[in-house]
């Protein structure tokens, strides 16, 4: 057969597999593979019969051929048949023997050959490709440090292996510093640079909002600096871009911003439906805002459409812990892990589940796991911590939420807790110390969400008899949040300790407004109408008649 008709026949071969016809691929690529003995020509039979699923077809022809073990892409193609068929042991023995070097280098392609030259500029460096694969095997081994490793390798020997990056954020397999370390080592091409921003925007978010939101609006900006049409086209597109604004979502999600990050999502989600990132945190932003019919709806659509992904039963879980319905949303939240054991979010929502129910326990073991799962995931340590202090073991809480701030040093909320739990154990200056380090620490503006927390500091400084200050924190309080009534308590008892009784008499009465059965305001109500009688007439009789107003 002339050349004209061969290189015709393998014109074929490439339109039948754009066009999904896989056994007409696998029909033609292997009679050109018998006129030509070509290895090029072997490799594209091989990646037909990969396509159409002939996984042990594909290897023996693969490994039949003189050279696999010279040939880096014959290696790679006959270890993703290996993969396919969950055979991790032989897919790493087929990879050959490497060991990531003090860099995190990985791969050794010295002596490898390869048959499409024309196309390595354009491609992912294929020992990438090979690094990402050692992960993946790895990771099936439940040997995740060396899986962490290899996805390290695989995302430093060329910053476009997106999937290596993605399986180390998704798995919580870094802490925050280690993701911020890793993304800025990369080296991208001048022309990659807008890839180094997203990347960026991808990783943990617990910067201040402006350093967040110019981070973001960099990125739309960066790459229409150009006046090329087609580039500008992009970069507007790239401003709408889904998977932008589902990072933007999480992070007001991050903040405590839920209504913001549910018109988000609920936007997003009306032009790609199927977004499953965004759909994730849609699902949060729902729970937080008590939201029992959107996520009841979400929890349907999700299981007709995805019965066998781990979202859609945590979805389900999801709704019966909105309504409150906890044997049930364990139920569900255990039948995710079942599906897919690596998912965090079902891990965290099995330990919350059962939390709810004061089952410390089992909570404590599916925090434990997650734990264990997740490395750089801080949740479940800080919830394991959360459950010490629940029943009182105070130091051992404090040891699981300094844990928790090593993993990550940038969450409000374990300075917070770390706070409350130095309360508890009398230590009322460090607890004063860490809960001004929450509100250093808190990215954006003062929010209804961090109430408790300012008022735990008053608490703290009425303890250290700054009283001043206390009441302060305690109007800042207020300022935040109208209807709580440990604020309204706590500024009446701590005007009381002052001898302002008035004051402590007012805001007595605020807080009984709110609770009128509550013991500690009715019996402190009357130790201070006792204490002004006795007191002779009200010197403040001016602040009372303001305050009354109020």
């Amino acid at each position: 057969m002339r050349e004209e008709e061969v290189e015709k026949l393998r014109g074929v071969v490439r339109d039948c597999v754009s066009k999904h016809l896989y056994s007409s691929a696998i029909f033609f690529a292997d009679k050109v593979a018998a006129f030509t003995s070509d290895p090029a020509d072997i490799y594209m039979q091989a990646q037909a019969l990969f396509l159409g699923r002939h996984y042990r077809r594909a290897f023996h022809l693969l490994n039949a051929s003189q050279i696999v073990f010279r040939d880096l892409r014959f290696r790679y193609l006959a270890a993703k048949c290996l993969e396919e068929l969950k055979e991790w042991d032989q897919c790493l023995l087929m990879l050959g023997d490497a060991k990531v070097d003090e860099h995190g280098a990985g791969c050794d392609t010295k002596n490898a050959m390869y048959l499409d030259k024309d196309g390595e500029d354009h491609e992912i460096n294929i020992s990438s490709a090979v690094c990402f694969l050692r992960g993946k095997a790895y990771e099936a081994l439940e040997n995740r440090a060396q899986a962490r490793e290899w996805y390290k390798a695989a995302i430093k020997a060329d910053p476009l292996c997106y999937e290596a990056l993605e399986c180390l954020i998704e798995n919580h397999m870094l802490t925050c510093d280690e993701e911020t370390s890793l993304v800025s080592s990369l080296q991208f091409t001048p022309e990659d640079e807008w890839l180094s921003s997203f990347y960026s925007c991808l990783i943990k978010k617990y910067d201040k909002e402006n350093v967040v939101e110019a981070k973001f609006k960099e990125l739309e900006r960066e790459i229409g600096n150009t006046n090329t049409p087609s580039e500008l086209s992009f970069t507007c597109s790239l401003k709408n871009n889904t998977d932008l604004l589902a990072c933007k979502a999480e992070y007001y999600h991050q903040c405590g911003e839920y209504e913001k990050c549910f018109r988000v999502t609920s936007e997003l989600l009306e032009k790609d439906p199927f977004h499953m990132k965004c759909t994730l945190v849609h699902l949060a932003a729902a729970m937080e805002l008590g939201q029992s019919n959107e996520l009841y709806l979400m929890a349907c659509n999700l299981v007709k459409d995805y019965p066998q992904r781990a979202l859609s039963w945590f979805a389900v879980g999801c709704y019966y812990y909105c309504i409150k319905k906890y044997d049930q949303s364990h139920r569900y939240f255990s039948k995710a892990t079942t599906v897919d054991g690596t998912f965090p979010p079902a891990w965290i929502g099995y330990g919350n589940a059962y939390a709810a129910q004061e089952e410390g326990d089992q909570a404590m073991l599916a925090y434990r796991t997650a734990a264990r799962l997740f490395p750089g995931c801080h949740l479940p340590t800080l919830y394991i911590g959360m459950e010490y202090m629940r029943t009182h073991s105070f130091k051992l809480a404090e040891q699981f939420f300094m844990q928790a701030k090593a993993i990550c040093p940038s969450d409000p909320l374990v300075y917070n807790e770390l706070g409350v739990v130095a309360y508890h154990m009398k230590e009322y200056k460090k607890a004063v110390w860490w809960f001004e380090k929450t509100l250093a620490h808190i990215p954006s503006s003062l929010s209804e969400m961090w109430e408790p927390t300012v008022v735990n500091l008053a608490h703290a400084l009425r303890k250290l008899k700054m009283y001043n200050e206390a009441i302060a924190y305690y109007e800042k309080a207020l300022a935040l949040s109208s209807r709580s009534l440990s604020t309204y308590a706590g500024l009446a008892y701590t005007y009381h300790l002052q001898a302002n009784f008035t004051a402590a008499i007012t805001y007595y009465h605020k807080a009984l407004w709110l609770k009128p059965d509550d013991q500690f305001c009715t019996e402190m109500l009357t130790v201070a109408l006792m204490d002004e009688a006795n007191s002779g007439i009200d010197p403040d009789s001016e602040f009372r008649r303001d305050i009354l107003h109020v």
